[in-house]
Formats: C-alpha cells, sequence, structure tokens
C-alpha cells in the first residue's frame, strides 16, 4: 500500500514538472520566434528549439529569467555567427 501512494506523489510531482516544463517551453518558443521575426531573420524550428532548452536548463539551475535569456540567447549569437563563417 505505501509502494502505492509512493508511486502516485512522484507521478504527481513528475507530471506537475512535465507541465511546467511543457509551459515555460511555449512561452520560450514564441518569444524565440518573435525575436527572429523582429530582427528579420529566418525563423528555424531548429535554433528555436537549441534556445529554449538551454534557456529551460538555465532557468531552472539558476531561478532567474533574465539571466537565462541573456546567457542563452549569447549562446545562440555566437552558433549563429559560427555557422555563417563556414
Amino acid at each position: 500500500m505505501n509502494l502505492i501512494i509512493l508511486f502516485n506523489t512522484f507521478n504527481s510531482y513528475y507530471l506537475a514538472q512535465t507541465k511546467q516544463n511543457s509551459f515555460i517551453k511555449l512561452f520560450c518558443l514564441q518569444s524565440v520566434k518573435e525575436e527572429m521575426l523582429k530582427a528579420e531573420m529566418l525563423y528555424s524550428e531548429e535554433i528555436a528549439n537549441e534556445t529554449c532548452e538551454c534557456y529551460y536548463e538555465e532557468f531552472t539551475q539558476t531561478a532567474s529569467h533574465q539571466d537565462a535569456k541573456t546567457k542563452c540567447k549569447l549562446e545562440t549569437k555566437k552558433k549563429l555567427n559560427h555557422n555563417r563563417k563556414i
């Protein structure tokens, strides 16, 4: 019986984490898309996903929206500039 209660507790926790991740990722993807369009860049789903994965990881570690956003935008710019030189 205790095992079932423990399993349900973990299940509820991971379900909540998944919903939070999905919400954050949707918000991030929309923001990245808007910024790329404002910068007159061709929207890339791959770049947006990489940027948002970075953002989510940084945000969960630092709990700072601005720090995560700044770091991941910088990393994305570096990747884009590197790829253009090739």
